[in-house]
């Protein structure tokens, strides 16, 4: 009984002890390799996210409706439209509108293939679910469309963990950290988390907006990646560099209680599946070991553990905070007047309009719950929430079993010194 009571307060300070014993630079390699592998299972949902959150809402249920022809219709007459709709445009982000170059007759004098060339353009770029942007990125841009920003995502997302999961070990277990000494052990992974997500997202938030620019631009063509680098190169030219952490409020709004959420949720669940595994012991259903070997055991997660613990809390957290993330795409994704989009667009507003995007936070929100109600808030939440869960679980689970492998590294060298040592 005093192995299982010790179990809620116990096996932090066991953990610290061998976790101790890994060295920065192993942490580093572990959450490396967790980093590539969420990457690449990741990307494609991320990709719809972003796609979703972006999107204006749609008008009305059905895209068979006179809107669209009657938006065609006062568009300038120098503007052709065909059925193929081919080298689309993008009129002020609206999928609602569709353009071609000339060559094809005014779009007043065009038959009714005008509307059925802007509903069918319409519904390829519209998503209604995840799986449908699933369906329609890969049949409508091919296959590795999904994998659309893997290279910012990587050189983001590698840093950031680097920062996320040594810092929230060190902030967590360290004797010098200020977190263990003048926090309760409850709260010291809700406030580690969220220490260590701040310091994360403010080293790689340029990069992060790079690649939300990158994710939301639809189409087949070549030159996306240096399309968005000249973009945002305009945009520091015209509002400085302090633009490339346009959004990071957001972001913290967002991380921030993520993290905390994430890791206190993390650690919980992990204690609860340890007690049961202990229990579980206790009444002899576990084969018995060496008492070291059982303490050795029953202090550390394994991998399916980590995994359900990660799923489970990453995804709880990830719903909670989705309209903080919506806030945050849809204003990395707005282009301010002089980013760098087309002069007649800029010409379209008055230069002293407010944009919604433009709004605080709270205002910005409020303003997308009156137009779009809840679910504009949480759009693209199931898409979150599908990239999330896994996503956090691959990278607990792989940076627990990375850990693991350092740490018997570790004590083999030890042994072998020890040996050494001895027979000298």
């Amino acid at each position: 009984m005093a192995t299982t009571s010790g179990a809620v307060t116990g096996p932090a300070p066991v953990t610290e002890r061998k976790d101790g014993d890994i060295s920065i630079t192993q942490r580093m390699v572990s959450a490396t390799g967790g980093s590539i592998l969420t990457a690449l299972l990741a990307t494609p949902l991320d990709v719809v996210r972003v796609r979703l959150q972006s999107q204006s809402s749609v008008q009305n249920a059905s895209p068979y409706t006179s809107h669209t022809t009657q938006t065609l219709k006062h568009l300038p007459p120098n503007l052709g439209v065909t059925a193929c709709c081919r080298e689309v445009f993008w009129f002020g982000q609206d999928p609602q509108v569709c353009m071609v170059g000339p060559g094809a007759g005014t779009i007043g004098n065009s038959a009714p293939a005008v509307a059925d060339c802007a509903v069918e353009e319409t519904q390829r770029r519209t998503f209604t679910s995840t799986l449908d942007g699933l369906r329609k990125i890969a049949r409508n841009e091919g296959t590795l469309a999904l994998w659309r920003g893997l290279s910012p995502t990587l050189m983001m997302s590698i840093p950031a963990n680097v920062i996320y999961f040594a810092g929230y070990d060190w902030l967590r277990s360290d004797e010098k950290s200020p977190i263990r000494r003048f926090f309760p052990a409850a709260y010291a992974p809700l406030v580690a988390g969220s220490v260590a997500r701040i310091a994360a997202a403010s080293a790689i938030s340029p990069i992060e907006m790079f690649r939300t620019r990158l994710q939301a631009t639809p189409g087949t063509g070549a030159g996306h990646f240096k399309a968005t680098l000249e973009d945002l190169h305009q945009m520091t030219q015209v509002h400085g560099y302090r633009a490339l952490w346009r959004g990071l409020t957001l972001t913290m709004w967002r991380d921030v209680p993520f993290s905390g959420l994430y890791w206190w949720g993390y650690e919980e669940c992990k204690r609860y599946l340890l007690d049961l595994r202990r229990e579980a012991y206790n009444h002899h259903l576990l084969p018995h070991t060496s008492s070291s070997a059982l303490q050795h055991d029953l202090d550390t997660p394994t991998f399916l553990e980590s995994f359900l613990s990660g799923a489970l809390s990453g995804s709880l957290a990830a719903f909670v905070t989705t309209p903080f993330d919506v806030g945050k795409t849809r204003q990395q994704v707005f282009r301010h007047m002089g980013d760098g989009g087309p002069s007649s667009l800029r010409g379209s507003v008055a230069p002293e309009t407010l944009r919604p995007e433009q709004l605080s936070l709270p205002k910005f929100l409020m303003h997308i719950f009156r137009e779009e109600g809840m679910a504009g808030l949480f759009r693209g939440w199931v898409a979150r929430c599908l990239k999330v869960a896994p996503a956090c679980a691959i990278m607990i689970s792989t940076y627990e079993l990375g850990k693991k492998m350092a740490r018997g590294v570790n004590e083999r060298r030890q042994l072998a010194d020890e040996a050494h040592s001895d027979s000298v």
